[in-house]
């Protein structure tokens, strides 16, 4: 009798890959790829804590809720800061994923965790994937998988660097022989550059705007390192004075100036970890190169200020959103060859 069989429409699935990010949670299906990537965020009521929206839904509803729901995201600085509801978003997911298929036995799930993350947080990861059906929970380190995801070969004695900027952490790893040489992690990516644009707007125009917009501003106009094409924008928020919704219009070279504070933190750590680098992988690292990845990597220049900074090649991977769940896919697919970059 043959291992799996076709029921209609429905198909057996037992792995499963997950991203669990502070911006976004993706999920990878085992023969069928890249199956869900939804804002991780979840609205409720707050006195009987009823689910309101999960995903997409939730997220339209951040800054605009009425005074008995919120809308939350569970994760913070990319570990789990509330186990409940990460634990009702996850099983939402993955119900999602699995509600057209069938399961055979419960699946064997991956998890993409940063590699600063303590055993309390990967206990909360661990009960949060249980309960959300899963049957085995292999974690694996955000740069690790990040690094299988682009397809470096990481198993081998050759020095691999991954720069992974993320939606609450950079994780900053230098890889060899399955196992992290050097590695460096701050809670300091995307999240972090939006907050800097929220505070620049009040102190300097007395203007109150939300995270999608902070959010908009950086992906329309944000830059780390000018490119000599500057844009503006016109913001819409409410006036701190008056309180009255009022417009501004905000120039690139600003939004700019106030990102530095937390870019140079990512500089600043990416140069520390090149410090503890070994020698012989250093060398590796100036042929090679470093590979960025996640979310954070598309913020316009930050590559091209990290080359004037380290004076290394750096590449930007074409689908930077995607490496670390297509790392856990990577895993499931040749799960004897990757066993040993995962913990359990």
């Amino acid at each position: 009798m043959a291992k799996w069989f076709r029921m209609g429409s429905l198909l057996p699935i037992n792995d499963i890959g997950v991203d669990l990010g502070t911006a976004n949670t993706v999920v990878y299906v085992k023969g069928e790829g890249i199956v869900l990537n939804e804002p991780s965020v979840v609205a409720m009521e707050k006195g009987s804590g009823r689910i309101k929206g999960i995903g997409l839904e939730a997220k339209r509803m951040l800054g605009r809720t009425p005074t008995g729901i919120e809308a939350v995201r569970p994760l913070k600085d990319g570990v789990i800061a509330d186990v409940d509801v990460t634990e009702i978003m996850l099983r939402f997911f993955l119900k999602t994923v699995t509600s057209n298929r069938f399961f055979k036995i419960r699946p064997r799930v991956v998890v993409g965790v940063p590699s600063g993350i303590t055993e309390l947080e990967r206990r909360a990861v661990r009960s949060s994937a249980h309960a959300a059906g899963a049957k085995e929970v292999y974690m694996v380190a955000e740069p690790m998988a990040a690094a299988i995801g682009v397809g470096l070969p990481v198993e081998t004695p050759t020095g691999n660097m991954v720069i992974d900027v993320g939606g609450g952490t950079t994780e900053i790893a230098v890889i060899a022989l399955s196992g992290s040489v050097a590695d460096t992690s701050i809670r300091v990516a995307g999240d972090e550059l939006d907050a800097a644009i929220v505070t620049f707007l009040r102190k300097n125009y007395n203007l109150l705007i939300g995270e999608p917009t902070a959010e908009a501003i950086k992906i329309q106009i944000g830059s780390a390192y000018p490119d000599g094409e500057e844009r503006e924008m016109m913001v819409k928020g409410r006036d701190l004075v008056s309180g009255i919704p009022k417009t501004v219009r905000v120039h690139s070279a600003e939004i700019r100036e106030c990102m530095q504070e937390p870019i140079q933190q990512i500089v600043g750590a990416v140069r520390r970890a090149l410090e503890i680098t070994p020698p012989e992988l250093a060398s590796d690292i100036v042929d090679r190169g470093i590979t960025m990845t996640g979310g954070g990597s598309l913020v316009r220049g930050l590559d091209v200020l990290l080359r004037e900074e380290t004076g290394l090649p750096i590449h930007v991977d074409e689908e930077p959103l995607t490496c670390v769940v297509r790392g856990t896919g990577r895993i499931l697919d040749d799960f004897d060859r990757y066993r040993n970059v995962l913990t359990t």
